[in-house]
């Protein structure tokens, strides 16, 4: 297994299979950036199924367990489900996982699990559908990402992790309704400290809710009291009702960044590895591979990147969040968040 700078060892590896997303998220992809005449990447400037089993085999020898598919939205790239049956066959992968906004996912729940998925992301920032179609920028409302989960539950999608961005003044008042909601159902909700991915979502260090009131607000009507991690590395600081009704977990990479223990390499779409989430660049494997590179050539490439790591942006912006020399950062459906 690869060690970093940090003595961090290369466990997971998330890879967007495209940047195309049917959503306009503010926080990710805002619709006045990304409209209609916005270019994305053209076909052959993606990697192919075949690409990507070959890359992910190479990751997989060198010590990657996990891999989730990420986008933009997963689900828009044509005949997924063959992919995911793809990466599934590698040997050394023992956990594979999707994020997903949910729009499209009942009609996919049961050929995704048919072709290996074992878990499953869905992103919903809020219940309140007045709240939910401004933060999804395309005025949907709930209906479809809801049925979406119960759908993927029935066809054995388990866990289901809730993802839910929050942002003061935005979605913050609502954050306790979708616990409400949820309790007992089996599923997790995460809350998503609101994080300055990328360089287009405008944010500022005051539109953070702090993960510590979150917890405070659902623990002062559902009391709560915090769990050990399930392993070492895990994002999520976990919490349970006292009550036995389940468990919510929070991502605090804003107030108590996790840097020290991160695992995480991510692939882009147009084959570029990051070895963070607020990388400013990234190292094109794609290019190489179609000129011929063999394997050793790219496992050597791969080795050198992660030994060379020393990322932990979240550790030093928690020392000045506000500071103007933050560098330039890839955008998160560039490398799936």
């Amino acid at each position: 297994m690869l060690i970093d700078k940090f003595g961090r060892p290369m466990r997971d590896l998330r890879i967007s299979v495209t940047d195309r997303c049917n959503f306009r998220c503010p926080y990710c992809m805002p619709a006045e950036i990304y409209g209609e005449a916005y270019e994305f990447l053209p076909r052959a400037d993606i990697l192919t199924f075949e690409e990507l089993t070959r890359l992910i085999s190479i990751f997989a020898e060198l010590g990657i367990e996990k891999l989730r598919v990420t986008g933009g939205e997963p689900l828009l790239r044509n005949d997924l489900p063959q992919l995911l049956g793809m990466l599934n066959a590698i040997d050394g992968i023992n956990d594979l996982t999707l994020t997903t906004n949910g729009y499209l996912l009942s009609q996919f729940a049961q050929p995704l699990k048919d072709a290996g998925l074992s878990r499953i992301t869905i992103s919903l920032d809020s219940l309140d559908d007045e709240v939910f179609k401004a933060m999804n920028g395309r005025g949907f409302t709930t209906e479809r990402v809801l049925e979406s989960i119960r759908i993927a539950s029935d066809v054995g999608l388990s866990p289901i992790k809730i993802n839910c961005v929050v942002q003061k003044d935005v979605n913050d008042h609502t954050v306790v309704g979708l616990a409400r909601h949820f309790k007992g159902t089996g599923h997790i909700i995460r809350y998503i400290e609101y994080m300055d991915v990328g360089n287009r979502n405008g944010w500022r260090s005051e539109h953070v809710v702090p993960a510590e009131e979150i917890i405070a607000r659902i623990d002062a009507e559902m009391p709560l009291e915090p769990v050990e991690s399930n392993y070492q590395g895990e994002v999520a600081t976990r919490y349970r009702y006292k009550d036995g009704s389940g468990e919510i977990g929070v991502i605090a990479s804003v107030t108590k960044p996790f840097c020290g223990d991160c695992t995480r390499v991510r692939l882009s779409t147009d084959g570029k590895i990051f070895t963070c989430l607020f990388a400013s660049d990234g190292v094109d494997l794609m290019g190489p591979m179609r000129a011929g590179a063999s394997d050793d050539e790219l496992r050597t490439t791969i080795t050198g990147i992660w030994t060379a790591r020393s990322d932990r942006y979240s550790e030093e912006r928690a020392v000045n969040p506000s500071d103007p020399g933050a560098p330039r950062k890839i955008e998160m459906y560039q490398i799936g968040g």
